[in-house]
């Protein structure tokens, strides 16, 4: 995984996500995957953007999400661009859903835990505030604690 500082090609935001950093900039992550050593990497990579940093990316998928996810630094912006796409937010033990269309959008607060689904093939663009960003298995319809905050099987 490496941030690139010059890119002028076309690129490919299901592949290579884009961080929007300090300073208004914009650099593509070259080599990212879902990989806790990459996720490590980048970031140390772009630590020194701190809660302002931001990931761009597309999602393409088709079914119930795997994970429930938070961002404690900052807010979510999820895009719907094709098909339909559920984001359901666990907000203190109270179920929100929101159903998006293409070219509907919602925000995920920061701290707030979500899961995406989609019906049938979808796809959506998401700009996330990656510092701090925790990932639990979606085992059953709700996280197991808010951010920071262990849940049930997490608890001494």
């Amino acid at each position: 995984m490496r941030i690139i500082d010059d890119a002028r090609n076309a690129m490919d935001l299901r592949t290579t996500p884009v961080h929007l950093g300090l300073g208004s900039r914009a650099k593509p992550v070259e080599g990212f995957a879902w990989d806790p050593e990459v996720l490590r990497a980048y970031g140390a990579a772009v630590a020194a953007d701190g809660a302002e940093g931001r990931m761009v990316m597309i999602f393409d998928g088709e079914g119930a999400g795997d994970h429930w996810e938070s961002h404690p630094a900052g807010d979510e912006l999820v895009v719907c661009l094709s098909g339909s796409v559920t984001v359901t937010r666990d907000v203190d033990g109270v179920t929100d859903r929101v159903v998006l269309g293409p070219g509907e959008a919602t925000i995920n607060p920061a701290g707030v835990w979500h899961a995406v689904d989609t019906e049938g093939p979808a796809s959506l663009l998401s700009i996330t505030a990656t510092l701090g960003t925790d990932h639990r298995p979606r085992t059953d319809a709700r996280p197991a604690g808010r951010a920071g905050t262990p849940g049930p099987e997490e608890a001494p």
